[in-house]
C-alpha cells in the first residue's frame, strides 16, 4: 500500500518545494520490513547513525530498535553504541552477552535523565539482544559513548586496580583526593575551576599509567571518560560551544576504539538524538563553532563509510522534564509551527514514511528548514520561538524517518536525581 496522499493545503513552501517531489520521495514505513530501501542504500557501510527528534518519543526507540535488528542480522552489525554513560551501558553489556537480567542492569541507571535508556522500549531490545546473542559465536555489544561518568569511572578503576594492580592504586586515589572536596557534584568542581582549581593533572596521569599497564577496553574507557568529564565541567561554565564540542570529540573517539578493539570488518549501530548525529554543517550550529558526531564521523570514516538516519513527528506525546531534575511527565507536543520541515511534510505525507535521499536530491533537500529538536527539558508553550534548529535535510542526513503522530516513552521508573548540565541544545 502507497503512503496516502492529500491535497497540500499549507502556503509556507520554499520556492523549490513542491508536494509532488515529497510524495514521490516517500516511502511507505509500516513495518520494519519497509527499511529495504535503507538497507539497500547502505552498501559497505561501516557505521549507521540513528537519531530521534527527543530522547521521550516510543516510536522513535521503537522503530530504531526494529532497524537495528535488522542491520545485526542481516547485515552483520557488530555492537550498538549510545548517547550513555560508559559505566551503566557497560552493565548492560556484560547482560546481554549472557549475564544477569538486562532490564536490572537497565532499572540501575540512575543520573537524571534516568528514562533515557531505563526505559521498557530499551528493555525489550536488550532483552531480545541478550536471546540472540546466546546462539552467537560473536556476541553483539551495547556501549556508551558519552562523558558524564567521572566519579562513576574512578569507582570503577579503584575496584579494578585494587583486584589486579595495587601498585597503581595510588595513582587513582590521587584522582580521587583532589575530587574530594566538591562531593560528586559536577557544577561546585566547574565553578571551583574558574577560580583556578583543578584536577586535570592526577586524572591525565592515571590515564597515561593506564595505559602502559592494561589493555582492558573497560578500564582504559573509563579512564577517558574521567579525563573527558573533567575537561567538560571545566568547559561547562563558559555556556560557549566548547562543552558541546568536548562531548561530541569524546564519543567519536570512543566510537573509533570500539571499532578498533571488535577489529577490522566491525561495524556500529549509534543511538543519539538528532543534534548529535544530524551532521552539524547543515545547520546554524556550525556557525556557532559546534561540531557533533555525525559530522566528525563523515570526516574520520568519509561519506561512504557512514550513513545519518534523523527522524521526525508534528504532535502527539513526549516523555519529558518541566525544569533539569525535575520529575518526569508525560506531556502534549503540540503541532509544529508554521513553516517548520515537520509541518509543510505533515501537510504533504500524513503517514509514516521514509524518505532515503541519493544524489539525485531534488532542490528543496538543500533549502533550510526549523527543524524541531526536543530535549530532556521540555516546555511545550515555547513551541512558538524554541526547539528548533535550522537545518538543510538532505544535507545533514542520509535518510529520514518520519512519524507523523507520535506518543511517550514507557519509563521504567521516574527518579529526580541531580547532575551536570547539558549545554546548548538544551538536554540532547
Amino acid at each position: 500500500m502507497a503512503v496516502q496522499k492529500r491535497e497540500l493545503r499549507f502556503a509556507g513552501y520554499p520556492p523549490s518545494m513542491h508536494g509532488d517531489d515529497l510524495q514521490a520521495l516517500a516511502g511507505p514505513l509500516r513495518d520494519a520490513g519497509d527499511f529495504d530501501p535503507l538497507l539497500d542504500r547502505l552498501g559497505g557501510a561501516r557505521v549507521v547513525m540513528l537519531g530521534e527528534a527527543s530522547h521521550g518519543t516510543h516510536e522513535f526507540y521503537r522503530r530504531r530498535a526494529e532497524l537495528t535488528r535488522r542491520l545485526i542480522d542481516e547485515r552483520g552489525f557488530s555492537f550498538v553504541a549510545v548517547e550513555g554513560d560508559w559505566p551503566d551501558c557497560d552493565r548492560v553489556d556484560r547482560a546481554v552477552r549472557g549475564g544477569a537480567d538486562p532490564r536490572q542492569a537497565l532499572s540501575e541507571f540512575d543520573r537524571w535523565p534516568t528514562w533515557m535508556w531505563a526505559n521498557e522500549e530499551v528493555g525489550d531490545f536488550v532483552t531480545g539482544l541478550r536471546e540472540a546473542n546466546l546462539t552467537r559465536a560473536d556476541p553483539v555489544g551495547f556501549h556508551g559513548l558519552d562523558v558524564y561518568s567521572l566519579w562513576e569511572s574512578l569507582d570503577e578503576i579503584c575496584a579494578y586496580l585494587r583486584e589486579h594492580d595495587p601498585e597503581n592504586l595510588p595513582a587513582a586515589l590521587a584522582a580521587v583526593g583532589c575530587l574530594g572536596p566538591y562531593g560528586q557534584d559536577p557544577q561546585q568542581y566547574a565553578w571551583a575551576t574558574v577560580m583556578g582549581s583543578t584536577c586535570a593533572p592526577p586524572l591525565v596521569e592515571l590515564l597515561t599509567t593506564l595505559r602502559y599497564r592494561t589493555t582492558d577496553l573497560g578500564i582504559l574507557q573509563n579512564a577517558e571518560a574521567a579525563v573527558g568529564a573533567e575537561n567538560y565541567y571545566r568547559e561547562m561554565v563558559s555556556n560557549g560551544p566548547e562543552s558541546w564540542n568536548v562531548r561530541d570529540v569524546h564519543m567519536v573517539n570512543t566510537l573509533d576504539r570500539l571499532l578498533q578493539h571488535y577489529g577490522p570488518g566491525s561495524k556500529a549501530v549509534v543511538w543519539a538524538h538528532n543534534t548529535h548525529i544530524g551532521d552539524a554543517r547543515a545547520t546554524d550550529m556550525a556557525d556557532v563553532g559546534m561540531v557533533n558526531l555525525g559530522q566528525l564521523g563523515r570526516e574520520r570514516w568519509g561519506d561512504d563509510d557512514v550513513v545519518l538516519v534523523g527522524f521526525g513527528s508534528h504532535r502527539g506525546h513526549v516523555l519529558a522534564g518541566p525544569a533539569w531534575g525535575a520529575p518526569v511527565e508525560v506531556m502534549p507536543v503540540p503541532p509544529a509551527r508554521a513553516g517548520s520541515l515537520e509541518a509543510i511534510l505533515d501537510a504533504s505525507v500524513p503517514e509514516p514514511a521514509l524518505f532515503v535521499f541519493d544524489d539525485d536530491r531534488p532542490a528543496w533537500l538543500t533549502d533550510t528548514l526549523a527543524h524541531r529538536a526536543i530535549g530532556v527539558v521540555y516546555q511545550p508553550s515555547r513551541e512558538a520561538y524554541g526547539n528548533y534548529v535550522p537545518t538543510r535535510l538532505g544535507d545533514r542526513y542520509d535518510a529520514f524517518v518520519w512519524l507523523p503522530e507520535t506518543t511517550a516513552l514507557v519509563p521504567m521508573h521516574a527518579t529526580a536525581v541531580g547532575g551536570e548540565r547539558e549545554t546548548y541544545p538544551v538536554g540532547v
